[in-house]
């Protein structure tokens, strides 16, 4: 990749290192502090969280020596700091889909570069985000580190190879009795002791969205947006499939279609561990363009589904944080992304749980209402599907039956709120 090379090479000739603004030193953002003290060519330049106390207890909890955490700024002033001039890159680690669209924005207009680890916020307008910045001339991108930008490099990989994409995703642990989950049967899905998840600061009701299906169907938009792959129209199956046996489950006759987004479980349907799953891991499932190829495939010992012709590559965990440098550099050394969205053509709709009442609040990701259910965007639009990033703090004021995808007709909507008046304007610009 010679970013590297390149990060070391721009220290040596005199010029700043890539000045970078983070915003939320939660789980993610910690984990990429982490590895700043030994990245040459990065600084940390400010750190905004809505408590600059709780901040500098993050970079002292990862490692960070005194002289370093005096040598940055800490705010709870986001705009402020996004707008300061001694700033490159904005790193967006809220995970609040309407702030993150907010502060992308402000970054934009500021011309400066935006890493958007909050996925949420990329599947709620992430497009019209893209394409803003382009016409800004700054980069917009997915985090690498997180799964959907390292599904994005593999597809990226293997379409530039000349194979045919067949699938790609990720791997989760799944059953479909968790789209009910709650946050007070989130650790017994998740297989966590409640002690230590409230010992350890555990978020319920974050880690529940990872339980119920809504952050699986918000990741594989994220990456049907950047890539062009479509999910199947009923949303995700979740087949169970070990990393060996991808291009077998994966093939063409177990799939939708051909081009199609997918998660893997790491589970079977009746709860049994899937031996050598992809539970952490990425995927991209790809076929031989001609008789040639799949030759190859035999000499070289690739597993192949049993026509011979498809093939799979995996990545078994992903590091998340730990590896945002990569984007970092990537946009301001070769201003580059590593993914962005480009077309609109996966939504994550609201979905209910249980039969809500009318007059009841929905409490959005991972809550006890609804769960975000994957599909085309073409079929989201058709209903008016309420998206899951939008589906927090508003009423309710009509009966939706269990399993039921809400519509904007469902609920109580503030036509004057600026994230839901940007995700109007992204889907007429991309419809």
């Amino acid at each position: 990749m010679n970013l590297y090379s390149k990060s070391i090479a721009k220290i040596e000739i005199g010029h700043q290192p890539v000045r970078v603004g983070l915003i939320g030193a939660g789980k993610f953002g910690s984990m990429f502090l982490a590895q700043v003290p030994t990245t040459p060519g990065l600084k940390v330049v400010a750190i905004a969280e809505l408590s600059s106390d709780r901040a500098r207890t993050s970079c002292k909890g990862v490692g960070w020596s005194d002289d370093l955490i005096a040598d940055t700024r800490f705010t709870e002033d986001t705009f402020d700091m996004i707008g300061a001039a001694d700033i490159d890159v904005i790193v967006e680690a809220t995970g609040h889909p309407a702030a993150g669209i907010r502060h992308a924005r402000a970054a934009i207009a500021a011309r400066k570069h935006i890493v958007m680890v909050n996925v949420e916020a990329d599947v709620l307008a992430g497009p019209l985000l893209a394409r803003q910045a382009e016409e800004a001339g700054v980069v917009y991108t997915l985090a690498y580190g997180d799964q959907p930008a390292l599904i994005c490099e593999m597809v990226d990989w293997a379409r530039t190879c000349g194979f045919h994409v067949v699938a790609a995703g990720k791997g989760t642990k799944y059953l479909p009795v968790f789209h009910t989950s709650t946050p007070e049967t989130v650790w017994r899905f998740r297989g966590v002791n409640p002690d230590d998840a409230r010992k350890g600061g555990m978020n319920a009701q974050m880690f529940n969205s990872f339980i119920d299906g809504t952050k699986s169907a918000i990741e594989m938009a994220a990456v049907a947006n950047a890539t062009g792959l479509v999910p199947a129209p009923d949303g995700l199956r979740f087949p169970p499939a070990s990393a060996d046996k991808l291009a077998q489950v994966l093939c063409e006759k177990n799939l939708h279609h051909r081009g199609q987004v997918e998660v893997v479980s790491s589970v079977e349907r009746d709860g049994t561990i899937v031996p050598n799953n992809l539970r952490w891991g990425v995927y991209v499932v790809f076929s031989a363009p001609n008789a040639y190829t799949e030759r190859c495939f035999r000499e070289y010992g690739v597993e192949t589904d049993e026509t011979g012709t498809l093939a799979a590559l995996y990545r078994p965990f992903h590091l998340i944080g730990l590896e945002l440098n990569v984007s970092i550099f990537s946009a301001a050394l070769r201003n580059e992304a590593t993914g962005r969205p480009t077309r609109f053509v996966a939504d994550v709709v609201a979905t209910a749980k249980r039969d809500i009442a009318s007059g009841e609040m929905l409490d959005g990701e991972g809550g006890y209402l609804v769960w975000g259910k994957l599909m085309p965007a073409k079929d989201s639009l058709s209903i008016g599907g309420l998206p899951i990033g939008l589906a927090q703090g508003i009423r309710v004021k009509r009966t939706v039956a269990v399993g039921a995808s809400l519509t904007w007709d469902d609920v109580e909507i503030d036509e004057q709120d600026d994230a839901y008046a940007f995700r109007r304007e992204m889907e007429t610009s991309f419809a």
